[in-house]
């Protein structure tokens, strides 16, 4: 241990009286407490993020090519698509509008063509079924089959083997004029993916039935690809863009749900400043710990700088001790973080209601770079608090700290 590491963990352990022993515990408990809150308060919000993101992309795939494709091409393009090394599958899909009617009661929506079997090697949307199922075993002179999500089902009171009517965007011509496609189908399942805006505003059917009901002639209009490491998909969407051609859109998970990622971003971000205030009131008490250490250790700082000690070392000293007091505080944060996490993961303290938030307890995810950052910004700050009192410590004289101390 070198000379100002040794005087300063001197100081702090052999300081005298029960007040300097109170302000040295406050300055490590200020800088714990803030630790541990925030680390805890991101791990939250962590996983709150990822099981949005899990539930977005279990309801679709990594990622969506849009534009309309004949029964006779877009065979072909998966084909090239899945030869990719990044791609780990494809299938093909159709989006559509529409609007339901059921006893009286119409609510426009999105209409998706999907073919099961496929569908299961891209996303989870097969095994969010929670009754029915896409393939019932009905009879051809029944309607074909339509599955729900169940907030929309709840908002109509629909339940399985009701009849509904989808009418078309598209007009029809006959002899009475133009007038808009309609179709009945059969509730024949109820899914709930987890994620609102999907199970109240898409119904699912298989895709014959979406080629027809929107008239795309057995054509569908896109591809969903699934990638072997979603961090990729950017590389893979430039890749799959020149397969292709530019005529077609390729967008990533990420692009078509920019708003809401920007706004879990931001929302990270701003509670991830306003709670390093807490540190940063921590880091006042350090400061103030080391003006009363510097003031109460006055005489042995002149002691010190008359048997040779320059400047330079006193300051150490005292920054020393910042940083021995910020060590503290921030591993035994660390080590309250991680307990509390592990609390409010496998215990039900805060029950969140299922029908709203489809999981009954909070979701926590640690992720160590921010725990990096946590502590990255946790010593800067305690650096910073030291500067000043290091800085006094060290401009004091050696003959008046004596005399005076």
């Amino acid at each position: 241990m070198n000379f100002e590491r040794f005087v300063a963990t001197r100081y702090l352990t052999r300081r005298q009286g029960l007040f300097a022993f109170i302000t040295t515990l406050i300055g490590v408990a200020g800088v714990s407490v803030g630790v541990a809150a925030l680390i805890t308060t991101l791990s939250v919000m962590n996983g709150f993020q990822t099981d949005i993101k899990d539930k977005i992309i279990g309801a679709q795939s990594h990622i969506l090519i849009f534009g309309r494709m004949t029964s006779q091409s877009y065979p072909e393009k998966m084909s090239q698509i899945q030869q990719l090394p990044l791609v780990a599958a494809a299938a093909p899909h159709i989006y559509g509008q529409g609007i339901i009617t059921y006893s009286g009661q119409s609510l426009g929506l999105v209409v998706r063509g999907l073919d099961p079997e496929q569908e299961k090697h891209i996303n989870t949307l097969t095994s969010s079924l929670t009754e029915g199922t896409f393939t019932p075993s009905w009879d051809k002179e029944a309607p074909p089959p339509l599955v729900l999500g169940t907030e929309l089902a709840d908002s109509l009171g629909l339940e399985i083997n009701d009849d509904v009517v989808l009418i078309s965007p598209q007009s029809i011509s006959t002899g009475a004029g133009m007038f808009p496609k309609m179709k009945k189908f059969r509730i024949s399942g109820l899914l709930r993916t987890g994620y609102y805006e999907f199970d109240h505003s898409m119904a699912y059917t298989l895709l014959p039935h979406a080629s027809d009901f929107l008239g795309l002639k057995d054509g569908v209009t896109g591809i969903a690809v699934k990638l072997h490491d979603i961090n990729k998909a950017d590389e893979a969407a430039e890749q799959i863009q020149e397969i292709v051609g530019y005529n077609y859109s390729v967008r990533t998970f990420a692009q078509m749900n920019s708003t809401l990622y920007a706004a879990l971003k931001l929302e990270k971000t701003m509670m991830f400043i306003i709670l390093f205030l807490i540190i940063g009131v921590a880091s006042l008490n350090i400061a103030s710990n080391l003006i009363l250490l510097g003031t109460e250790k006055l005489r042995d700082i002149g002691i010190l700088r008359a048997m040779g000690a320059s400047p330079k070392a006193i300051r150490r000293i005292f920054m020393w001790e910042a940083m021995i007091i910020a060590t503290l505080g921030i591993v035994l944060g660390i080590i309250l973080a991680g307990l509390l996490c592990w609390i409010i993961a496998t215990f039900d303290i805060v029950e969140l209601p299922g029908d709203i938030y489809y999981l009954t307890k909070v979701p926590v995810r640690i992720e160590w770079l921010d725990i990096l950052a946590v502590v990255g910004g946790s010593y800067l700050i305690c650096f910073v608090a030291g500067l000043y009192p290091a800085a006094k410590a060290s401009r004091v004289h050696p003959t008046d700290a004596i005399r005076y101390g």
